[in-house]
């Protein structure tokens, strides 16, 4: 258990009509105070979203979702959030919200490799 660290995570979801709070997984982030790790791994299949909704497009939750992305990296164009600490970057894209891209709650766990966690939690929960 030495070699383990702490790890949260939150799995990305897509709204596509919030009134009908439907909803399917695209992605997951997560976090790693002690490796200094904030990482995000996402994939919008366009046959769900067709079958969720015909209005909004791939690239539109795509366009979204590399907003988030540029946040996780810290890149300047992140904007004020993407300049935050990474654990209060962490907070603010896994914050409970009401839009067409949402969160789950955080959970937590215990890994070696922090990619590698994400990596898996990927491939479990949204492909």
């Amino acid at each position: 258990m030495q070699n383990k660290y702490t790890f949260e995570y939150a799995i990305i979801r897509i709204v596509p009509k919030v009134e009908r709070e439907e909803f399917f997984n695209v992605g997951v982030i997560l976090f790693s105070k002690r490796k200094k790790f904030l990482g995000i791994k996402y994939f919008v299949n366009p046959d769900k979203l067709k079958a969720f909704s015909s209005e909004v497009t791939v690239e539109t939750f795509n366009n979204y979702l590399q907003a988030w992305q540029q946040i996780c990296e810290g890149n300047p164009l992140g904007g004020k959030i993407g300049a935050f600490e990474l654990s209060d970057r962490f907070r603010w894209l896994a914050a409970c919200r009401s839009t067409i891209v949402q969160s789950s709650k955080t959970h937590s766990g215990l890994c070696v490799n922090p990619q590698k966690e994400l990596e898996d939690i990927f491939n479990e929960y949204v492909l």
